[in-house]
């Protein structure tokens, strides 16, 4: 197969914390034939900007010229007008196919960044440097990169990897509490359906899932996955458990303006799932009470009434994982034995819904 490097990378080259700074290690490979001739834009938004730029650009030498572009904060930034916006910033200063992407930020920043890279001029490379837990542990990697359409998130989107992503937790000192807690919850679901021992050692705390440790094997992780399943049609279905329930809470909680974070909305959709589990699929019941122990220390389980759960039910059925009608869920069962496309009817969601994920 013919294949230029310089208009899409094939895999992932994944940079992790360890004894040499992250960023000094982008900052090498940087300098390496594979970029000759490269410029640089940064697509980032108000925090990144203000918090981890200045840290980038002295870190990595090739940034010091690097063109910027703002985007808004968190998921308001994934939408068509803001596309445009970076699409136009390209256009007015004659990026070309040297041009490289680099997405500097959380999620959001990273799906925006990649989506842009991917479609404009059929396809930048780009680069992936993490801000936040959540997208160190998943957002960041694998190469999905999406806007929302009409409320719903990530309708419209490509798989396109990234060339590099770079992992330095120093930037987590920079996260307010909740969007730590938010990464946290991704952190630990990578186990759940990977590692049961890491699993546990992280529910216990002697392995915390905001280490370097930690952060580095779910981020290893992740890219085995998606190398064995680079399109999301199998195996790589594992990394959506408690998001069927954790993205209707969170469109739940934003339209009714108090807005979860989206780790945190998974969290609790982690319980609902596991909830589920031990109802459907055999998962024992001393997993779920470890794992509802775990949440129970950081959040108070959701009370929805059966207009709050007819709502999100309504939310759920437009879930791109869904087929022929079946809204399908990733169950468990057992710790690190998930099991995909498991059909879950309107009444099993409303219950699950209205008990707050818990059993009795």
């Amino acid at each position: 197969m013919f294949y230029n490097k310089k208009v899409h990378a094939m895999t992932t080259k994944l940079i992790l914390p360890g004894r040499i700074s992250p960023l000094s290690l982008l900052g090498r490979l940087l300098k390496g034939p594979a970029y000759d001739g490269a410029h640089y834009c940064l697509v980032v938004d108000e925090n990144s900007y203000a918090h981890c730029l200045p840290q980038v650009v002295s870190r990595v030498a090739a940034f010091e010229e690097a063109e910027f572009v703002e985007v808004p904060v968190g998921e308001d930034c994934k939408s068509i007008e803001v596309a445009t916006h970076v699409w136009q910033t390209l256009l007015e200063s004659k990026a070309d196919s040297n041009t490289v992407i680099v997405c500097l930020g959380g999620g959001a920043v990273c799906d925006l960044g990649g989506f842009v890279a991917a479609t404009y001029r059929r396809g930048l490379r780009h680069i992936n440097i993490p801000t936040t837990l959540v997208a160190m542990a998943d957002a960041a990697i694998g190469g999905k990169t999406a806007l929302n359409l009409d409320g719903v998130k990530n309708q419209v989107g490509v798989v396109r990897m990234p060339e590099v992503v770079c992992i330095d937790p120093s930037f987590l000192d920079t996260l307010p509490p909740a969007e730590l807690l938010s990464g946290v919850f991704e952190v630990v679901k990578t186990a759940a359906v990977a590692d049961a021992d890491l699993f546990l050692k992280m529910v216990a705390g002697t392995v915390p899932p905001a280490s370097a440790q930690a952060i580095s094997q779910v981020a290893a992780i992740k890219q085995a996955v998606v190398k064995a399943d680079p399109n999301d049609h199998g195996i790589r279905h594992i990394l959506n458990f408690g998001h069927t329930f954790g993205h209707a809470i969170e469109a739940h909680s934003s339209a009714t303006g108090v807005a979860l974070p989206h780790g945190i909305a998974v969290g609790i959709g982690m319980l609902m799932a596991m909830r589920l589990s031990v109802l459907k699929t055999g998962l024992p019941r001393e997993s779920y009470d470890t794992y509802r122990r775990f949440v129970l220390q950081y959040v108070e389980t959701p009370h929805f009434t059966l207009i709050d759960a007819e709502q999100m039910l309504a939310y759920i059925k437009t879930d791109k994982k869904n087929h022929d009608g079946l809204v399908l869920a990733v169950l468990m069962r057992n710790l690190g034995e998930p099991i995909i496309d498991i059909p879950l009817s309107d009444n099993e969601i409303r219950d699950t819904l209205l008990s707050g994920g818990l059993l009795a």
